[in-house]
């Protein structure tokens, strides 16, 4: 029972709905009691020729009663308790989304996309189970069953009642060791079921490459493998769940003989008559259902139980980026500044970033360059609050980010990252996507900036054109610069370009970076490889091992004659050449 124990937060919560439900339960079962007594009262009537069509119509008409009240507080009792089930459904899936939105960058390398939908899917489904199935088991049986014996007791007669309900004790023990093998193996089959999520989730978004390199077989027979592992974790569920049914019918049948036996005996000493004991048998036949409740019930705990222990674990994470509910009071308008003296990830030894000073004024332009590695994403990432662990601060406005509310700070810049995702939608809502009441002439003002509004127009539906799941009817560069013009909705005060001209040509890329600096008034941080992207930047960093090691406007630094100066005669050459060979 330890699993209702953990819900009893809920069940308190939603006492009114939940007691609505089980007095619904017991008036059901009270009223479940009536047909058995008016079916042995109608076998007397008939034995001893006393059935009058008065009786018959009484009888008759007691029944329809019957059936039609059932109905009606059937009626409640599912609305309640399967309303209050959803209801419970509900708040842990808000719990377990809002959960994944305020983790850190470290929980989302730690746990894989086809584990976390596992325990949004299949877990909570389980432990919903609990707040429905497992309640209704729970109350239905117990009721029906002591409110059944009762009746077998006082309308019957009480020593076959003692007879037939000696096998329940049994079944409680059965129980009880049937229900902690489900709970090991259940918890086993979700994990081997969280497994073949991720593998599903893998190969379809990885469907190309698998093609690209004729990876078909091979990943065919590593999803195999998964099926295999999860077939077998389910059959050793199925093993003890199967073995609920049999010990069952095995106590039923028991139960049945011993009845049989001593009635028997009753009815031949004129002790009860034939419509008492088929009342009896009837009422035993009641019984059946708490006696199989009683395994349904063990089930849907230990799954539930289960389920509840690995998204209480999930939940029992904490971020290791602190979000300041009670930050600063936030002024836009002001600066940016770095001032980092060393950071390293997790689990590595030695520092990625390193004596990092940097000062970034409003309105101004600013290039990070350098090799793969260098440090130049780690740097936005703890601009963009993804890690807060490192040595020294990044201020905005004088302000440490630390002590500033994520949902105050975040909303100051709007960053195009590499990854360009693109949501199942039409041109113009991926655009808006950060500013639903946008109008279409703010999303075509954004979409001339980032130089796509052309593309756009050539569409067969223009700005309805739906770009499909992660943007695949799109290339490359149109999903670049559909990121940009989204980025560009934003009120933000800082734009982010994080290798987000890489796909363009040299002539779209100088279009929108020229857009960018006359028309968006924004303080802007391109980081580039290619170093054409950043001529225009009022300041270029060059990031090497984690430090500065060149600064400078492009001019200053090809007059340095280091390592900028040597990739940009290099680059001038290639593109000479590039241009040499489309000629």
């Amino acid at each position: 029972m330890s699993i209702f124990k953990k819900l009893a937060w809920f069940f308190k919560q939603e006492k009114k709905m939940y007691a609505k439900g089980v007095f619904a339960l017991l008036v059901v079962a009270l009223v479940h009691l009536i047909p058995p007594y008016i079916i042995g009262r109608f076998i007397d009537d008939l034995t001893k020729n006393q059935l009058s069509t008065q009786r018959m119509i009484t009888y008759i008409s007691i029944t329809f009663v019957v059936a039609f009240a059932e109905y009606g507080f059937r009626y409640v009792w599912r609305t309640n308790i399967f309303g209050g089930a959803f209801k419970l459904e509900k708040i842990m899936r808000s719990r377990l989304f809002n959960h994944f939105l305020k983790m850190d960058t470290t929980f989302y390398q730690n746990h894989r996309t086809g584990d976390l939908m596992a325990h949004a899917t299949n877990d909570l489904q389980a432990i919903q189970s609990v707040a429905g199935q497992g309640v209704l088991t729970l109350a239905d049986s117990f009721m029906t069953g002591i409110t059944t014996i009762i009746a077998m007791m006082i309308l019957i007669d009480w020593r076959l009642t003692m007879i037939a309900i000696i096998p329940l004790p049994f079944l409680a023990l059965v129980s009880r060791g049937l229900g902690t093998g489900i709970h090991a193996s259940f918890k086993h089959a979700q994990q081997m079921f969280s497994n073949l999520n991720d593998k599903v989730q893998e190969s379809i978004t990885g469907m190309k490459a698998i093609k690209t390199f004729g990876q078909e077989q091979e990943d065919i027979a590593d999803l195999d493998t998964k099926l295999d592992d999860i077939n077998k974790a389910f059959t050793k569920v199925n093993f003890y769940d199967a073995l609920f049914d049999p010990l069952i019918i095995l106590l039923v049948g028991l139960s049945y003989m011993l009845t049989i036996l001593l009635g028997g005996y009753y009815v031949m000493n004129d002790i009860l008559s034939l419509g008492q004991i088929v009342a009896f048998m009837t009422y035993i036949g009641m019984l059946v259902w708490p006696m199989f409740a009683v395994g349904m019930l063990f089930n849907v705990m230990e799954r539930g139980n289960a389920s509840l222990t690995r998204v209480e674990e999930l939940l029992a994470i904490e971020t290791h980026v602190i979000d300041r509910q009670d930050g600063k009071e936030l002024a836009r308008g002001g600066d940016f500044a770095f001032d980092i003296a060393s950071f390293a990830y997790p689990k590595d030894e030695g520092a990625s970033l390193e004596d990092i000073h940097i000062e970034l004024k409003k309105g101004k332009m600013l290039g990070l360059v350098g090799k793969t590695g260098s440090g130049k994403s780690t740097l936005l990432r703890l601009l963009m609050r993804e890690f807060d662990e490192y040595q020294g601060a990044i201020t905005y406005g004088g302000a440490d980010i630390k002590e500033l509310a994520m949902d105050d700070y975040l909303p100051l810049i709007a960053n195009v990252p590499q990854d360009h995702f693109l949501f199942s939608m039409s041109v113009a809502d991926n655009i808006r996507f950060a500013n639903v009441t946008a109008d279409m002439e703010q999303v075509q003002a954004a979409a001339k900036i980032a130089s796509v509004h052309d593309d756009i127009l050539s569409f067969k539906d223009g700005y309805e054109t739906m770009v499909g799941e992660r943007g695949v009817s799109l290339s490359g560069g149109q999903k670049q610069r559909l990121s940009i013009a989204r980025a560009l909705m934003v009120n933000s005060e800082l734009l982010i370009l994080d290798d987000a001209l890489s796909a363009v040509d040299a002539k779209t890329e100088e279009a929108i970076l020229t857009n960018l600096k006359q028309d968006n008034k924004q303080t802007t941080i391109i980081v580039a490889h290619r170093l054409s992207s950043v001529m225009q930047a009022d300041e270029i960093i060059v990031m090497d091992n984690g430090r500065i090691s060149e600064r400078g406007t492009h001019e200053e630094l090809l007059a340095s004659k280091k390592w900028y100066a040597q990739m940009w005669h290099l680059q001038q050459i290639q593109g000479e050449e590039s241009d040499y060979g489309r000629n």
